[in-house]
């Protein structure tokens, strides 16, 4: 399929098409519009050409799973985050010697140590809680992604959704719990 004739189509209308026709093609146009971010990303990360490129076809894959699971309304922050958990998740799963070996056989400071396992720690920590957040109720998860990720006000949001002022002030707060609540039980977990 030629995308270039649907290049005036926004993202969300291509969204929509692909949840209300279930047609895999309006989701092959959207990663089409990503695949010079995604390999971006990828190479930002991975440092290694063939492997970005191998990287942007697993992505795909996931996408389209994860898209006939769950409902994603804003699509490049999602498919961004998708990537960029790829891409650690590749990293971590290349550097799985533990600590106590890299230290007594490179000579790693403790204080790089630390450094790591803060930056292992941060990394886990938004992995989870981009995951969370996807199952969030549809109203949180909205105000939420509206609220801390697109920076709108409140009033922006009443507009946007059609939700009331106090509507949008008690979906973020209990989206806002419901994250912290659900991301500790998920960081206590082995």
């Amino acid at each position: 399929m030629n995308s270039d004739k649907y290049q005036d189509i926004t993202d969300t209308e291509l969204l929509g098409r692909f949840y209300r026709e279930g047609d895999n093609q309006w989701l092959g146009i959207l990663l089409q519009r990503y695949t010079l971010l995604l390999l971006g990303v990828c190479m930002k990360y991975l440092k290694n050409e063939e492997e970005a490129k191998d990287s942007v076809q697993q992505i795909f894959l996931k996408a389209i799973t994860e898209m006939q699971k769950y409902k994603v309304d804003y699509f490049k922050s999602w498919i961004y985050m998708v990537a960029k958990n790829h891409c650690l998740m590749k990293l971590r799963d290349k550097n799985k010697t533990p600590v106590e070996i890299n230290e007594k056989m490179i000579g790693v400071s403790p204080e790089e140590d630390d450094s790591k396992l803060a930056h292992y720690r941060k990394d886990k920590t938004l992995s989870l809680l981009t995951e969370i957040l996807e199952e969030l109720p549809a109203e949180q998860k909205t105000c939420v992604r509206l609220f801390y990720l697109e920076k709108q006000s409140y009033q922006q949001i009443t507009e946007r959704t059609g939700y009331t002022l106090m509507q949008v002030k008690s979906y973020i707060q209990n989206g806002k719990r419901n994250l912290k609540i659900t991301l500790q039980k998920r960081m206590d977990q082995p």
